[in-house]
């Protein structure tokens, strides 16, 4: 008898009739002879309202109390896909993110998981129950409730599938798997049936939002073999595994046929530019570590060559830092003598991802002249072994997925067979 982890993200849960298919889903899976353990999002946009209540209540509300009401939402689900469940007449029970064992350290808002102890959801395995449980959220070392981030249900089924030794971990949303593209921008996007970690890891960072990047992350250190799976089809969807667990499955050379496997965006980009600061050492450990102190993840940097002693460094945030980081950064101008702080909300992340670069040179050549040809420039660049990022003009972002997209013969028509 299979162990199967199965996750629904908030869109498959949005409403009754959809808790009612996913029930169905779920019963179907536990008739074929297995052990499921459910794992659910909150309700459709439950989050996002939650977080434009606690807004109108007071603009800074306190961390712990903010994920005692975010945790809300996955309890909502539980207890509603649990009866769902229950009036087909199978045993079932829910449990939060603590009474399932998940424990994270004391961070509010952004948790991470330190360990599972998996006892009870074992013993009601055993007794033959269906068992949900509610993502994104654990329990500190003082007994709190906290939360795992946005995607956090990603997390919690990928770190419950390791630490239960599940035979499957299924992550189940609107879309039938991974694509080369956003399909909804690009119509002739392919579905992938493989990709590596670190492929979906770079997308996922890169603006895919099929996948948390930590649960990613968690996979690929536990090997858990992921399928992400479209909730409302039965087709099969997408397996993220190490390079030769998907050679293996694959039955052909995959890793080696596909020099790009996707092109993502992300607008959630800011771009700050330092003018004028001291070129001296210690300067750039300053910046990046006060930023650092208090959150605020950078992404891209790029400096210029010094003149008169003096050069400029830019970088990109996210937007939801861009109001912590003015405030480290209008200090730190102040402190250098910079000439002044600039910061463009008005740009882009367009990113091309494959496995295949690794081994084939010209590839960032090819994609700076798709981009050429087509009339956008490129502010900055950063590159991996098997990734290259570029800022750009967020008006052009559709733009460049579409002419990156194409460039790269990634559309269905092109499919290896």
């Amino acid at each position: 008898m299979a162990l199967v982890v199965m996750k629904f993200g908030g869109s498959s849960v949005a409403d009754a009739n959809k808790m009612k298919l996913v029930a169905n889903k779920i019963i179907a899976k536990k008739d074929a002879g297995n052990k499921i353990v459910a794992v659910v999002s909150a309700p459709g946009d439950t989050t996002d309202d939650l977080l434009q209540m606690a807004e109108q209540i007071t603009p800074k509300p306190p961390a712990r109390e903010l994920d005692v009401l975010l945790s809300t939402g996955e309890m909502v689900s539980i207890a509603l896909l649990s009866m769902a469940i229950d009036a087909k007449g199978y045993p079932v029970i829910s449990l939060t993110g603590p009474q399932a064992g998940i424990f994270s350290d004391h961070q509010h808002g952004q948790a991470k998981v330190e360990k599972i102890i998996p006892n009870a959801i074992l013993k009601l395995l055993n007794k033959n129950n269906i068992v949900i449980v509610a993502g994104f959220q654990g329990s500190n070392p003082s007994g709190d409730i906290t939360t795992l981030g946005r995607g956090g249900s990603d997390l919690t089924a990928v770190a419950l599938a390791a630490a239960l030794k599940a035979d499957a971990c299924e992550i189940y949303s609107d879309v039938e798997g991974i694509f080369t593209t956003d399909p909804r921008i690009v119509k002739q996007a392919r579905k992938l049936d493989f990709l590596s970690y670190d492929e979906m890891l770079e997308m996922a960072c890169s603006g895919a939002q099929v996948l948390q990047s930590r649960s990613v992350e968690v996979a690929k250190k536990f090997g858990v073999v992921i399928n992400a799976r479209g909730t409302f089809s039965d087709n099969c969807g997408t397996i993220i595994a190490s390079e030769k667990i998907i050679k293996k499955l694959s039955g052909r050379k995959k890793m080696e046929t596909l020099l790009v496997s996707g092109i993502t965006f992300d607008k959630n980009q800011i771009k700050f530019t330092i003018v004028d600061l001291p070129d001296t050492p210690g300067v750039a450990a300053k910046i990046f570590g006060d930023l650092a102190k208090v959150g605020v993840n950078v992404d891209m940097i790029i400096q210029s060559a010094a003149v008169d002693k003096k050069n400029d460094i830019s970088f990109t945030v996210t937007k939801q830092d861009v109001k912590k980081a003015q405030i480290v950064l209008d200090k730190i101008a102040k402190e250098f003598s910079a000439t002044r702080v600039e910061c463009d909300e008005q740009v882009a992340k367009v990113s091309v991802v494959g496995v295949g670069m690794r081994s084939h040179p010209g590839i960032a050549a090819c994609a700076f002249e798709l981009l050429s040809k087509n009339g956008i420039n490129i502010e900055m660049i950063s590159t991996s072994d098997i990734k290259i990022s570029c800022i750009i003009d967020e008006i052009d972002t559709m733009k460049a997925v579409k002419a990156l997209h194409a460039g790269f013969k990634l559309s269905k028509k092109n499919e290896i067979k």
